[in-house]
């Protein structure tokens, strides 16, 4: 939803992207709530006809092509890791080219790695005023420690990450380059692949000022990405992992706790899924329709929308409708400050009915999901008060028909009323909550449209939405 949480997932890649307790394994491999229970057998997918992958050429005293040859890794780990190069490549049909890094870090190095360059473009007050955005969309407690919780998951989760700024493979070694390491590695390097080919930074612009502009296109496009890797590693882990290896994996899953992650807000829990949940779904229907080069494709016409990645027969025509709001500074006076414009997409809107930091107002999951379902396009502002302590939330919703709309307005209809209870007054399509903990709120419906204003008192209330409703493009 916000720029910086997302960009913050989205670019910095490792939360999840290496979390072994979120690793994707097929059926009957099981995946549920950062836990996952494996069988001895490693069947194909059922149904799916996967075209066969030859043995890979490898010459184990041979250093895979594009290594550093300054790097300083033991002779054992730096054979595995050649070997398991080896296989992705041939696996995934992209050569390796360039010149790739590897090093190995202690739990303590990597500490300093996230003190000291996870964050350095995430800071406090950049936490803080996500906060304030995600609170009023009720996905996460007022005055949560963000922060807190991002530098301590990365800290938990993190087993090993691509980084593409110095092309460099880090492997956080525990306990050993095990199972788990070489099934991470395998992903992993599938992100060096596409870094080569096809350039995460500049060329699919996965970088700050574009996820500052077009969160939902970063959120798309690294679904993309991280999907990519997944079914990589799926293939990897069928064909090619020991029966040590998914031994290994077995007995890490089974001892695996994840404390924080799973103290997490339940928004958060599910976001952090979603390029590997959503995005490898999207990724294996591509791939059925025309194998890697379908997936090399999309690469080169990337998806947008979080719409595109949760209804991959809607990619790649179905285009957002752009949304204007109007800037309201001029009418809110002084003291106002712009702190998020922005565009919440489908999958937010749908967090939001569904995961709301209380549970009472969560809405059935199948509900938010038909609701958010017709979403055409959307904009969001929220302006703060530093001396009140107060916000102002305008929210505008296009949808792709009457009928979506509709489907939506009952959605949040009965959030709404979880939320705030009854509302104050109801008039045609127009509902008004009045001195709630978060003050006045209205909600408007109007043909495919959606409008929801959230403001300190029913003054300001009334002022902006008269402002919006003036300033409404056809």
């Amino acid at each position: 939803m916000n720029k910086r949480l997302i960009l913050s997932c989205a670019i910095l890649l490792v939360v999840v992207c290496v979390c072994l307790s979120l690793v994707l394994i097929p059926a009957p491999f099981l995946l549920f709530n950062s836990r996952i229970t494996v069988s001895e057998a490693v069947p194909s997918t059922p149904g799916r006809e996967e075209a066969p992958i030859p043995a890979p050429v490898f010459t184990p005293q041979a250093p895979m092509p594009g290594a550093d040859p300054s790097e300083n890794l033991p002779p054992e780990i730096a054979s595995q890791m050649d070997e398991i190069q080896q296989q992705v490549v041939t696996i995934r049909g992209l050569a390796a080219i360039g010149t790739l890094r590897r090093e190995l870090l202690t739990p303590e190095m990597l500490q300093v790695k996230v003190a000291e360059e996870f964050f350095e473009d995430y800071s406090v007050d950049d936490a803080a005023e996500d906060v304030l955005v995600l609170s009023a969309f009720g996905l996460i407690e007022p005055g949560y420690d963000l922060y807190g919780l991002y530098v301590d998951l990365y800290n938990e989760q993190v087993a090993g990450y691509y980084d593409n700024e110095t092309e460099t493979m880090y492997v956080v070694q525990r306990e050993g380059f095990f199972g788990p390491q070489r099934m991470t590695y395998a992903h992993e390097f599938v992100h060096a692949l596409q870094d080569q080919h096809y350039d995460l930074k500049e060329g699919l612009k996965l970088n700050d000022e574009t996820c500052e502009q077009d969160s939902e296109y970063c959120a798309a496009t690294n679904a993309l990405v991280e999907g990519d890797a997944s079914l990589v590693e799926r293939f990897w882990l069928w064909r090619y992992s020991t029966d040590e290896d998914r031994q290994q994996v077995i007995n890490f899953y089974r001892d695996f706790h994840s404390p924080i992650f799973d103290s997490a807000p339940d928004f958060l829990k599910e976001d952090f899924l979603f390029p590997y949940v959503q995005g490898l779904e999207f990724v294996e229907t591509l791939y059925d329709l025309g194998g890697w080069g379908a997936v090399d494709a999309a690469y080169l016409d990337p998806p947008r929308t979080t719409t595109h990645i949760l209804h991959p027969d809607k990619y790649p025509n179905h285009q957002a409708v752009e949304v204007v709001l109007p800037d309201l500074l001029p009418v809110l006076g002084d003291g106002w400050e712009q702190i998020d414009d922005n565009v919440i997409g489908e999958w937010y809107t749908y967090l939001m009915l569904a995961r709301g930091w209380l549970p009472r107002w969560q809405i059935a999951a199948i509900s938010a999901r038909q609701a958010a379902a017709g979403w055409a396009g959307d904009r969001s502002h929220l302006y703060y008060h530093a001396g009140s302590d107060e916000i102002v939330l305008v929210q505008r919703w296009l949808w792709e028909d009457a009928d979506s709309a509709a489907e939506f307005w009952g959605a949040f209809n009965s959030y709404a009323r979880a939320r705030w209870g009854s509302p104050a007054s109801y008039s045609g399509e127009t509902l008004e909550w009045s001195a709630t903990a978060d003050g006045e709120v209205i909600l408007i419906r109007s043909g495919s449209e959606t409008l929801w204003v959230m403001a300190p008192d029913a003054v300001i209330a009334d002022l902006v939405t008269r402002e919006v409703l003036e300033h409404q493009e056809p």
